[in-house]
């Protein structure tokens, strides 16, 4: 990817987490002056408390996907260095072969006692007269 796009797409996310953690943080201060009035409730500083950590989850997640990013990049690295080859082509893959599907087994007809065999001819009965 090319320098300017990791930069403008860098850009767009703090962005984003920038509109996110200032709505929120407006959203809070709703909440607030809420709980503040005569009708306000404790569920509304509940929502004070609340509304700042969903503000900051999405820079959070920002984060955290790209230290899981560089650790699963670096762990390539040492896999590449272990099997002493410098570039990538030399680290083949390795591809699952496909699941082989079973045939379903033949269903054994299950053997009809009093009770059912009553009860299918009271369905036949009743087909019977509807038709």
């Amino acid at each position: 990817m090319p320098a300017s796009s990791v930069t403008l797409r860098r850009l767009g996310i703090a962005g984003v987490c920038l509109v996110s953690l200032a709505l929120c943080c407006g959203l809070a201060w709703w909440q607030w002056e809420r709980f503040s009035s005569a009708s306000g409730t404790f569920q509304n500083l509940g929502y004070v408390l609340q509304w700042p950590l969903f503000g900051v989850f999405p820079a959070f997640m920002f984060w955290r996907i790209r230290k899981l990013r560089r650790q699963a990049e670096e762990a390539d690295a040492d896999a590449l260095e272990q099997a002493g080859g410098t570039t990538a082509e030399t680290v083949v893959p390795e591809v699952p072969a496909p699941r082989q599907r079973r045939a379903p087994a033949p269903r054994q007809p299950v053997p009809e006692d009093d009770e059912l065999a009553a009860y299918n001819r009271y369905l036949r009965e009743l087909n019977a007269r509807d038709q």
